[in-house]
């Protein structure tokens, strides 16, 4: 294991690594890599911790991992974690409670000491949370090998899939993923199923041996009742569920596959009832594998390259689709919404056909333009609520109206399938869906131009407030002023710090959180706003992670910069590079506290400097040493400050949409100038 993995499992920093090195003569030797980068013997390494007591606050997840680490090889690795989780929902099962059936993929049998020993802490941690722990720290090293479905697009496409409340929603339903990869997408339709509701039957398929065991162990610990059923093995070559008429088809598949199988498959597959799909067009076979396996009226939700919209190629495939009905919407997501983050994904929407129910438009959605309006939302850079919005809205819509809903510029519109039936048959929803209208325009900019004079008034408020500061007479010049630094008000015990991790993540929702639930907080929030990137409901709370309450400083620290904020009455959960400061209200005021956190003489003065990139250490920052009533005085200014700050960041950005707005209202003619 390299240094850095070093102070990941004794809970220090790098540099606390290095000074054990110099100062104890008995810290192991490395066992490998180069002068540089030298790598040491795990076993060693944590004899010498545990001996130094260096390891008694480590998580004993926290502590797992590094030995998995080791084993290297990723599908041995993979086989390991499943194994565990499989063990651990065998010895939890009730009496006469039938086994989950799991794909045969054992664990090496040199791995089954390791095994045994995460077993035996996941059964005192926690089966399902040290299963989860190992499976998304497992993903999180292979994440270039694996392409996941992010937790709010599986959402989405579920939503999309599933009948909508009210319309069958506790039915049982069957729903099926033939290319389920960890399982995020039946994970989601988990999620999404009532309490009340009958369990549904949950399908999947995976080519990959591994991914397949982790989905199988991983739905098995979240279902209610009957585990899924997860099969390994090519579902365009050898599917496992032929005869299965599904209710829901949900869909990842893999995108520019050249070897799927097209001179192995006979060219009248009952499958291809819309036409056989050209060898370069494997996403269609997976299209129309999804409606061979849907009942009339199922749903079928599968993610797709916007090539497919209007590649020449597969054009026969997509008129015959639309003639019969099976096509009912394309929806344009925003880049960055899955791998690969570079291109604008589609979400193809599809029915079986049911006989005397004919189709006479297609809807184009145009998500995307949901999300432009406020990009920064979320740590994705996608407003992903606002993209949830639009494509479930117009959904639900089209459902209830068909070709009759109303068009919504710049959003969505009801296409006649005889106006793209032409030598391209190009369904990409650009092309389609007009640009806003004069009096559309004309009342986003009106919206636009009194959010800018709301926060320019308020910056006119506080200016007169906060003018004078400059110009008032220092009483003390400041490096005569005394001061304490935060290291000292720790030890006195005026202060607590605590640390945030990246164990919440496998939990965390994108977006606006309810009000039952706590935001997540990472050091990209904090630097960009302070607005959460996410939030995780109050149940799915771990006793363990760092909580902030009323009144606590939250720091996060980058090359050369700080910032800090007062938490309110929300509970946050802090992520890595985040840290939590809990003030004793009787010794110190937090608004005077974060205040003085955020001084560049601060970053200046308590940067580490030991190489390029300086990076602040918290404990070195100094703070004025002054009474609680003197603190306070300054606290009501710091407030002003923050609350000035924002009025600015809003204006600023506001007045960026504004602009956009006045460009794009101009050039598309809708207003001609004066």
């Amino acid at each position: 294991m390299s240094a850095a993995e070093i102070s990941r499992l004794a809970g220090v920093g790098r540099a606390a690594v290095s000074n054990w090195r110099r100062r104890h003569d008995d810290f192991p030797a490395p066992a490998g890599g180069s002068d540089a980068s030298p790598l040491f013997d795990l076993a060693e390494v944590e004899d010498w911790l545990r001996k130094q007591g260096k390891l008694g606050e480590t998580s004993q997840r926290d502590w797992l991992w590094p030995h998995f680490e080791a084993v290297g090889e990723r599908d041995r690795m993979g086989r390991a974690i499943a194994a565990v989780g499989a063990t651990c929902l065998s010895r939890s099962r009730k009496t006469g409670t039938p086994a989950p059936d799991l794909p045969d993929v054992p664990a090496d049998p040199a791995d089954a000491a390791l095994v045994a020993r995460a077993v035996q802490i996941a059964e005192a941690a926690g089966a399902y949370e040290t299963y989860e722990f190992l499976r998304s720290r497992w993903l999180d090293t292979h994440v270039r090998q694996i392409s996941a479905t992010p937790p709010p697009l599986a959402d989405l496409m579920v939503a999309l899939a599933l009948p909508a409340p009210g319309r069958g929603a506790a039915e049982h339903l069957t729903v099926l993923d033939p290319a389920c990869g960890i399982g995020s997408l039946l994970s989601a339709a988990l999620r999404r199923q009532p309490a009340a509701a009958t369990p549904s039957t949950l399908l999947g398929q995976e080519i990959d041996p591994t991914l397949a065991v982790l989905a199988a162990v991983r739905l098995a610990f979240e279902s209610r009742d009957a585990a899924p059923r997860i099969h390994t093995g090519d579902t365009l070559l050898h599917d496992a569920y032929p005869d299965t008429r599904a209710d829901a088809v949900i869909c990842n598949p893999p995108f520019n596959e050249r070897n799927w199988g097209h001179d192995d498959l006979a060219w009248d597959d009952s499958r291809w009832q819309y036409g056989t799909p050209p060898r370069t067009e494997s996403e269609l076979a997976w299209i129309l594998h999804a409606v061979a396996r849907l009942r009339p009226g199922g749903t079928a939700v599968l993610l797709m390259p916007p090539a497919v919209a209007s590649r020449r190629a597969g054009r026969r495939i997509r008129s015959n689709l639309l003639k019969n009905g099976a096509l009912r919407a394309v929806v344009a997501l925003p880049p960055g919404a899955a791998p690969p983050h570079g291109v604008a994904l589609h979400l193809w929407i599809l029915r079986a056909p049911e006989a005397g129910t004919p189709a006479d438009a297609l809807l184009l959605v145009d998500a995307a333009s949901a999300s432009a309006q406020n990009p920064a939302d979320t740590k994705s850079g996608i407003d992903w609520p606002a993209v949830h919005q639009a494509a479930l809205q117009s959904w639900r819509d089209f459902e209830r109206q068909g070709a009759a809903v109303e068009d919504r510029p710049g959003l969505c519109r009801a296409v006649r399938i005889m106006d793209l039936l032409d030598d391209e048959v190009d369904l990409t929803p650009a092309r389609y869906i007009p640009q806003g209208t004069s009096a559309a325009l004309g009342t986003d900019l009106a919206e636009r131009w009194d959010d800018l004079a709301t926060a320019l008034r308020q910056i006119d408020e506080l200016s007169p407030l906060l003018r004078d500061l400059g110009a008032a007479p220092h009483r003390e010049p400041a490096a005569e002023r005394p001061t304490v630094a935060i290291g000292d008000l720790l030890r006195s015990g005026h202060l607590t710090l605590h640390s945030g991790s990246s164990s919440h993540q496998t939990v965390t929702r994108d977006g606006e959180a309810p009000p039952d639930a706590a935001v997540v907080l990472t050091s990209t929030d904090m630097f960009s706003g302070g607005h959460p990137s996410g939030w995780i409901p109050t149940a799915e709370l771990d006793l363990t992670w760092t909580l902030t309450r009323p009144g606590d400083v939250i720091v996060a620290t980058a090359p050369h910069s700080a910032t800090a904020q007062v938490a309110g009455d929300t509970p946050a959960v802090i992520g890595p590079q985040v840290h939590l400061l809990r003030p004793d209200p009787e010794a110190l005021d937090p608004w005077f506290l974060a205040g003085c956190l955020r001084s560049s003489a601060n970053a200046r003065q308590a940067g580490t400097h030991a190489s390029t990139t300086s990076r602040i250490d918290i404990r070195r920052v100094q703070v004025p040493r002054l009474p609680l009533t003197e603190q306070q005085r300054y606290a009501e200014t710091f407030r002003r400050l923050d609350a000035f700050e924002h009025s600015l960041t809003r204006a600023a950005d506001t007045g960026e949409q504004l602009l956009r707005s006045l460009f794009d209202v101009l050039a598309s003619g809708a207003v001609t100038p004066e």
